[in-house]
């Protein structure tokens, strides 16, 4: 009887290597979308990420890869292989993804969220085609490639498919880094979301921002607690009104601006493609001429925390004892100190706060032989690209690699419409990404990694 070996061998070489990644990203992207791994941050309520990541692991097997899968809880699973460099002393590379998703409501879409319907206008639809199916999709695409025409990377390539990193990662990367370091064994460098997409300048030039930065998590539960009583009565010591008025200081601060060097290497790109001089004291002025990408930038030059839940009382004419608030913080690297003393001061003496998750900020220099790879695939593909730095407003499972030492860079290369506010489509209704855009990005990938 053949060893499992054996078979896998067997079914490498007689597999056809006519059918090349840019046949199969559109196809895999929709599989994916049509699994529904909503990540409600509680695991009795997510679903499909141990089905998405059986998938993964299946297509990975398929072409002869030794697969881990990992599952930190019940439904909660990742996947991990490693393919085999030519010169496995040299530093690895990680390209990974994550398999979850954020929830949709289908009532709101235009077209249904888990359907992965295509469109006549060449748009693929479907909670995950931005974030971030689409880039599972192109890895997957890649290595199924690469192993059925029997080529070997320069390095060793790490692939890993995370769990819920829509919930602050702690049962994917987290818990790999945590449970199985060595799965990462010499790994220096890490690419993923969310950057490489371009923004049109004019019909000659793009802004493909990559990201090499990314601000802090500070997601934190306020409490506040008085004397229950009854609805009617005068009632000094309301804790729902102690909550939302300590809601409404930290919702309406505005924090002071504070430019990175990697918001500022961005801001002075972006200038001198625009034409225009950068002000510093005033970066609004070159953020607000950058279109679709304006919010996301726009968020990166300060630190920001937005009320998100509230939660107290349980009749009309009972004055609860108790009433909860969530914020959603997020601070520049070097600033958690201060912004916790802010938020500290916003609240006030009778609101406390707890941290649901605190994860750091991160920045890398932009600079290196993988920096340069990125922007040279760029420009192999489009002549107009302009690959600039930039940081992401928002967290990616770069908090929990890091933990191990390695370096996160955001490139999951998209080339967009100039009408299509991509930006704006990242946990949003109507969720949808063009199928030539994955097809382009299967070509930069390939060239990125084949040449580092």
């Amino acid at each position: 009887m053949p060893t499992w070996s054996q078979v896998r061998h067997a079914r490498i070489e007689g597999m056809p290597n006519t059918v090349t990644a840019e046949d199969e990203v559109v196809d895999l992207c929709r599989d994916l979308i049509r699994i529904d791994t909503s990540n409600t941050g509680d695991t009795a309520t997510s679903a499909g990420e141990r089905v998405a990541a059986e998938y993964v692991a299946e297509k990975l097997s398929e072409v002869g890869l030794e697969v881990t899968l990992s599952e930190s809880e019940p439904t909660r699973a990742s996947v991990v292989t490693r393919l085999t460099g030519a010169d496995s002393s040299r530093p690895a590379l990680l390209l990974h993804g994550h398999l979850d998703v954020v929830p949709a409501q289908a009532a709101d879409w235009r077209q249904p969220p888990f359907a992965g319907e295509i469109t006549d206008d060449g748009y693929l639809w479907g909670r995950g085609a931005v974030d971030m199916k689409d880039m599972d999709a192109m890895i997957l695409a890649l290595v199924r490639q690469w192993r059925r025409d029997g080529w070997t990377p320069p390095r060793d390539i790490v692939i890993a498919f995370f769990a819920d990193e829509e919930a602050g990662s702690t049962y994917g990367a987290h818990h790999l880094v945590d449970t199985r370091p060595e799965l990462f064994d010499g790994v220096t460098e890490a690419i993923s979301e969310v950057g490489g997409f371009s923004v049109s300048l004019d019909s000659d030039r793009r802004l493909y921002p990559i990201q090499g930065a990314e601000k802090g998590i500070g997601w934190m539960k306020l409490t506040a607690t008085g004397r229950a009583g009854h609805g009617s009565f005068l009632h000094e010591d309301n804790a729902v009104t102690t909550l939302a008025e300590a809601v409404a200081r930290i919702g309406r601060h505005r924090f002071p601006l504070q430019i990175t060097d990697t918001v500022e290497a961005f801001l002075r790109a972006a200038a001198a493609e625009l034409g225009i001089e950068v002000d510093l004291d005033n970066p609004e002025l070159t953020v607000d001429k950058l279109g679709p990408i304006s919010r996301i930038v726009g968020a990166t030059l300060r630190n920001t925390a937005n009320p998100t839940m509230l939660s107290a009382g349980y009749k009309a004419n009972v004055i609860p004892g108790k009433a909860e608030a969530v914020v959603d913080g997020r601070f520049l690297p070097g600033t958690q100190e201060e912004f916790e003393r802010i938020i500290d001061e916003l609240a006030g003496p009778d609101v406390t706060r707890e941290w649901i998750s605190c994860q750091q900020a991160l920045e890398f220099p932009f600079e290196g032989a993988l920096v340069d790879a990125m922007g040279a695939a760029l420009i192999a593909e489009d002549p107009g690209a302009r690959p600039v730095p930039y940081m992401l407003s928002g967290g990616t499972d770069g908090k929990a690699l890091h933990r191990l030492g390695i370096r996160s860079y955001g490139f999951a290369p998209l080339k967009l419409p100039a009408d299509l506010d991509f930006a704006s489509l990242f946990h949003a209704v109507d969720e949808r990404v063009p199928t030539e855009a994955l097809k382009f990005g299967v070509r930069v990938l390939r060239r990125l990694v084949e040449n580092s």
